[in-house]
């Protein structure tokens, strides 16, 4: 994990570009300054860049041989609405928000990499795209990429995550489902309000409530198999104004986690079984919108198996992690190709989208020089030279 003093003013570079960016962060969609921090950052690297029709983000090649084939790394680059209170001496000037994510690091990450491979184009044996992906919060950003044509003649795609959970120098993954497929929910609920003393009158939307939320619990424990892991979590409930008067309506939301998709459909389908059978018992109107957001990460053995060596190769500890409920949209990226996550450690001690979340810059220079490698090695890989 040693940087080398030739080493040292490109890590330099990109950790300067890192605390820059984490200065100024910005929303999903709304990364103009970023995505022209990042543009300026590959220009004058002397690194192409694709002419797509994107109002944030963008995508850079690094071209080798002409007639090898393509690969792709991507890095995500959108902040969260979070107040800082980081304490680090470059905390965001954006009021309300924060990079509580490391999508900082992640760009800043895959710059030097691009960097470093620019560097050694000559002896590149094909292409690597780089997607600098605007909008990961939302899960739908990489939907974006792939309309531009980002995947086309793509062998296979690299991506990773920051993980406060381990130290830096280690890194993680694993074959098959790494991260978790995210739902989310609405539940609307239309009664008839009355006067607190005369709830004979009404029709008490609370009452329903609290039937919803106990018969939701049993939709994992008593339909999903022990052998699967899967989450869901009911993380709002609004209704009511005063004291004295039993309400109309009432609002339910949240959130399903699943790691695979009969199981993502099992839980709509009793989900929406519950409802219509609590909205006939009750005589009430229930609606339920459910939010389909990204699948799972779902890993390839193969390049899994590449990258944990090339991981060692680059030194660091690599290990066989276990899948993750947090939803990470690059699992879009796989329904298309193969490919790969990595969870590579941040150091701690806050947990990602914290207002405290830091990254050790540590971390930084020697991601940025792992990447370079692996995508070296994974095109001398496709070429049958590794």
């Amino acid at each position: 994990m040693n940087i080398s003093s030739h080493e040292q003013p490109l890590a330099d570079k990109i950790q300067a570009f890192r605390h820059e960016m984490h200065r100024f962060p910005e929303l999903s969609n709304q990364e103009f300054q970023t995505t022209q921090r990042i543009r300026d950052a590959l220009t004058e690297a002397g690194i192409d860049i694709l002419p797509l029709p994107l109002a944030t983000g963008l995508i850079a090649e690094i071209k080798g041989q002409q007639d090898g084939p393509l690969i792709v790394l991507r890095a995500d680059i959108d902040a969260l609405p979070i107040e800082e209170e980081s304490g680090v001496e470059f905390s965001s000037e954006n009021k309300g928000v924060m990079h509580a994510c490391g999508h900082d690091f992640h760009t800043s990450a895959a710059l030097g990499a691009a960097i470093l491979l620019q560097q050694n184009a000559a002896k590149l044996p094909g292409t690597v795209r780089v997607l600098f992906q605007a909008a990961e919060e939302t899960g739908v950003g990489a939907l974006d990429l792939i309309a531009t044509g980002a995947l086309d003649e793509a062998i296979a795609i690299f991506g990773f995550h920051n993980d406060p959970t381990l130290p830096v120098g280690v890194l993680g993954s694993k074959e098959g489902a790494l991260t978790a497929g995210v739902d989310r929910f609405e539940i609307k609920i239309a009664a008839k309000g009355s006067h607190a003393a005369k709830p004979h009158e009404g029709n008490d939307p609370l009452i329903i409530i609290a039937q919803i939320i106990n018969a939701t619990q049993s939709i994992i424990s008593r339909n999903v198999s022990s052998d699967q892991n899967a989450v869901f979590s009911i993380t709002q409930v609004h209704s009511g104004s005063t004291w004295n008067v039993i309400p109309d309506t009432a609002y339910l939301e949240g959130t399903v986690r699943t790691f695979n998709q009969a199981t993502r459909e099992q839980i709509e389908q009793r989900l929406r079984q519950i409802l219509t059978g609590i909205a006939a018992t009750f005589d009430a109107s229930i609606e339920l919108l459910w939010h389909q957001g990204p699948p799972s990460v779902v890993n390839t053995a193969k390049w899994v198996d590449l990258a944990l060596i090339q991981a060692e190769k680059s030194g660091f500890e690599a290990l066989r992690v276990e899948a993750s409920p947090i939803g990470e949209d690059f699992a879009c990226y796989q329904q298309k190709i193969p490919g790969a996550f990595m969870m590579v450690g941040s150091g701690g001690p806050y947990a990602l989208h914290h207002p405290k979340f830091r990254v050790d810059d540590k971390a930084l220079y020697p991601t940025a020089r792992y990447l370079a490698q692996l995508a070296q090695t994974a095109l001398e890989e496709i070429n049958g030279k590794a």
